[in-house]
């Protein structure tokens, strides 16, 4: 008995290669970006979800104490306004894809703020040196906030 492979979703085998060779992490922009916010002497979760109740929802960089959630968007994944070129090949399918993606992008987004996160998005054409140089100012802004901030010790009843 022999059992067929179901027929790809890519229109050629060279899609399917390249396709499959994108990775959903670790990327080469990301690795920049956390090499120079790892030398600064910063430390994160890398691929982590920062909400525990939205498991799906990962940031490629979480610094869990400050709440700074960090995501390096690629260009044509998510759209960027300024290299994102459409697909010629496959449009029914492409165009609604990347508009979702850019959807989701921003209720992720908000969905964090409302939850106290710093997010910050950056393309994976911007310099790992800007990258870097943010995410430390938005890490440390939020420590300083988090020292200002007394400590919630619950409310206390009268006569306790």
């Amino acid at each position: 008995m022999t059992t067929s492979k179901p027929e790809s979703w890519a229109k050629n085998a060279t899609t399917r290669a390249v396709m499959l060779g994108n990775k959903r992490r670790d990327t080469l922009p990301e690795l920049r970006v956390r090499q120079m916010v790892h030398a600064a002497g910063l430390r994160y979760r890398v691929d982590y979800p920062p909400l525990a109740h939205n498991r799906r929802l990962r940031a490629d960089l979480v610094f869990t104490r400050s709440k700074v959630a960090v995501f390096i968007d690629g260009c044509f994944w998510h759209g960027c306004p300024q290299h994102y070129v459409a697909s010629r090949t496959n449009t029914d399918y492409w165009g609604p894809k990347i508009r979702a993606n850019a959807e989701r992008d921003a209720r992720n987004t908000a969905l964090l703020q409302a939850e106290g996160w710093t997010v910050l998005r950056f393309w994976s054409h911007t310099s790992p040196e800007e990258a870097a140089t943010a995410i430390a100012q938005a890490v440390d802004a939020s420590r300083s906030r988090a020292a200002k901030e007394p400590p919630n010790m619950g409310e206390v009843s009268p006569g306790t």
